[in-house]
């Protein structure tokens, strides 16, 4: 990445697919749409609290970088979205969240047990128009995808409680959990541009995803609740090692590694417990060797982009690896 390059907005860097975005966001609401009242009432709670559309608008850049955008690309940008919801209902459900983007969490308005359902209802209404389109390759993708997103949470449950947890267990677990959506976001946007494409735009999507979601967990020991929408330390006090802390855990003292110790053996960890923590955690760099990999895996990313043709579309995938690295939420 070039470090005199103004970063982009994500506004800016939607803007050449803006309106392709609000069809998509369209669309989803027709999918969501149901006959039973309480499916409805959640999907209206999800359209309330619109995400950043980060990963169709990913899949849109892609089509339009080495082709065009057709009402296939709308719909699978919805199909994506879809997913991406579906884990995260699935996720603040395991988590017990209350908030999401500075909002109750489906589990948190409703129930544990109507997120879980409703997790469920996204993932089949996402497969039945993947099936509608009748494209063999998108089915592929997707298949793949959804296997490595189980795959990914399940490595996450795992990863509580460990300070055994290494550096090769989080990057498995970070390129099955979010890389993998992202890369498959990428490669569905190549399908409609002809085969060459694919395979470096989903290597492109699998860097972007790791450094997307490095840069999410080091906003976890830097951003105010105020930014991020959820209190400050949630991973810790969740238990979650990421790679801040994973980065440190050679060079702790005794003492300090007593009190991560400590911190993880306690279902209730206070506010004080994770002040320290993330005051050892930044202290001993962990945070300066996060963001060395996060900046490693955006380089990796950039260098995809340079086969592809010069377009606004091309340059704003480029921006996109400057968001992800030096986002603030």
């Amino acid at each position: 990445m070039k470090s005199d390059v103004v970063p982009l907005t994500l506004e800016e860097i939607q803007a050449p697919v803006s309106g392709e975005l609000d069809a998509v966001f369209e669309e989803i609401a027709t999918i969501l749409r149901a006959d039973v009242p309480l499916i409805n009432d959640v999907s209206e709670h999800l359209l309330r609290i619109k995400g950043k559309l980060f990963r169709p608008t990913l899949l849109l850049l892609s089509a339009q970088a080495v082709g065009k955008i057709t009402p296939k690309e709308i719909t699978l940008g919805a199909v994506v979205e879809l997913i991406h919801l579906a884990t995260l209902l699935h996720d603040d459900s395991v988590d017990h969240s209350a908030l999401r983007r500075g909002q109750p969490t489906v589990n948190a308005q409703f129930s544990h047990e109507v997120a879980v359902i409703m997790g469920d209802y996204l993932f089949s209404r996402a497969i039945e128009q993947l099936v509608k389109l009748e494209s063999q390759p998108a089915l592929e993708i997707m298949s793949r995808v959804t296997n490595e997103l189980t795959i990914g949470e399940m490595r996450e449950v795992v990863s509580y409680d460990g300070l055994d947890f290494s550096e090769e267990d989080y990057e498995s677990l970070i390129l099955a959990k979010t890389a993998s959506l992202m890369a498959g976001a990428c490669e569905l946007g190549a399908l409609g541009g002809g085969a060459e494409w694919r395979d470096p735009l989903r290597r492109y999507g699998t860097d972007l995803g790791a450094a997307f979601q490095i840069a999410d967990d080091m906003l976890d020991y830097s951003a105010s609740s105020d930014v991020t929408g959820k209190p400050v330390g949630q991973d810790l006090r969740e238990h979650k090692v990421t790679l801040p802390l994973i980065a440190v855990l050679p060079s702790l003292s005794s003492v300090e590694r007593a009190l991560m110790e400590g911190l993880m053996a306690n279902p209730t960890p206070d506010d004080a417990e994770i002040s320290q923590a993330i005051g050892i955690v930044d202290g001993r760099g962990g945070m300066l060797a996060a963001r060395d990999r996060a900046l490693e895996l955006a380089q990796s990313a950039e260098v995809e982009l340079d086969v592809l043709p010069h377009s606004n579309a091309r340059e704003a995938l480029r921006a996109s690896i400057t968001y992800c690295v030096e986002r603030s939420r």
